[in-house]
């Protein structure tokens, strides 16, 4: 019986309509089954090994870095890969985590996949990630999209004449969702499609999961400890320019303090339910008019499954929402041996992509 639950195809929810067509039509590996690595049965085990692993798949990459100056002079690193490509070759951005940044392992894992299909990358580290100095004192969050509404105008500059789409991951879906949203049919001539893998869509949900001993807290209080690390980095010479109590904020256990000490005030909400109120997604999806495919587990310890907005999905024309039975966050690793450069969330982003560059889907 379990494992009849486990081996099966993900679910698929899309309201009827142009875009489920096209899904059907154009990206069979939503049809098969998905074949979770049995011994990584465990969500949390998934979320770990899932980087362990890819970490031997893949070493460094050697991009070709950009420093794209933003209007209110701060800096962000643009990180191009542009194997097996051409002038002319499709573009997606491609947005990290929440302290990602271009040699995260599953950031290699979607420009392997890219490389596969011609398609070229660029990754969006940002501010003060990718071992960018600040050049003003702010940094970044979930809610808010101004920087990348600047980086997709900077690369269609670059490349007037090349279709453009991008790819957020957790963090970086919830920045890329807020987009999507705030700019709605404005969006359709900028960017033609997306895709969201892992996207924490009910923040208050996501945060109370994360918080639940052991294991999840745990998780929690390793990201907690990066967030520090990094505002400890860019402010501890210079603790005018926060305008914060960086003491209190280097006290924090968890996301959820760190985003209440820290990010909430950083970014002149209320506090931190403010915050959170804003970077939440799961009702937004109405607002979405360009095509963005989603992918999430049932197992996610970063958004439990009652979480994941499914009947609003039906209710979108725009939105579709795979889910699988395993996964974790970040992880969907597949097979007895899972250490191969093909892997689930790249096989998706090359045959999604493909289909997306090669069709006129003006329809969509």
């Amino acid at each position: 019986m379990i494992l009849a639950f486990l081996l099966q195809a993900p679910l698929l929810v899309c309201g009827k309509g142009p875009f489920r067509n096209f899904l059907d039509d154009n990206v069979p590996i939503l049809k098969y089954k998905f074949w979770p690595t049995l011994w990584c049965f465990e969500s949390r085990a998934q979320t770990v090994f899932a980087s362990l692993l890819r970490s031997r798949l893949w070493t460094y990459i050697q991009y070709r870095r950009e420093i794209l100056t933003l209007a209110d002079g701060g800096e962000v690193a643009l990180d191009w890969a542009e194997h097996n490509c051409c002038s002319t070759s499709p573009i997606v951005i491609i947005l990290p985590g929440l302290t990602g940044a271009s040699q995260a392992e599953y950031i290699k894992c979607l420009v392997y996949a890219a490389k596969n299909v011609g398609i070229k990358c660029v990754i969006f580290n940002n501010r003060g990630l990718g071992g960018m100095k600040l050049k003003t004192p702010r940094l970044y969050c979930a809610s808010n999209c101004e920087d990348l509404a600047e980086v997709i105008e900077h690369v269609r500059r670059l490349h007037p004449h090349v279709p453009i789409a991008a790819t957020g991951i957790s963090m970086g879906g919830l920045i890329l969702g807020n987009y999507l949203a705030q700019y709605g049919k404005a969006a359709i001539g900028k960017l033609k499609a997306g895709y969201a893998i892992s996207v924490p869509w009910n923040v208050f949900e996501a945060t109370k999961s994360i918080e639940k001993p052991y294991l999840n807290l745990m998780l929690n209080k390793h990201l907690c400890s990066n967030l520090r690390r990094n505002v400890k980095h860019h402010f501890s010479e210079d603790k005018e320019q926060l305008n914060l109590d960086l003491d209190t904020v280097l006290k924090s256990q968890t996301v959820r303090e760190f985003d209440d000490y820290f990010t909430s005030k950083h970014f002149g909400y209320k506090d931190v339910e403010d915050y959170y109120s804003n970077a939440t997604l799961h009702n937004k999806l109405h607002r979405i008019k360009v095509p963005l495919l989603c992918l999430s587990a049932a197992d996610d310890p970063f958004q439990p499954i009652e979480a994941i907005p499914l009947q609003k999905v039906v209710e979108t024309k725009h939105v579709a929402m795979i889910v699988t039975s395993r996964g974790g966050h970040i992880g969907f690793l597949e097979g007895i041996w899972p250490v191969k450069e093909e892997q689930y969330i790249g096989k998706i982003f090359s045959q999604f992509f493909n289909a997306i560059f090669s069709n006129d889907q003006k329809s969509l």
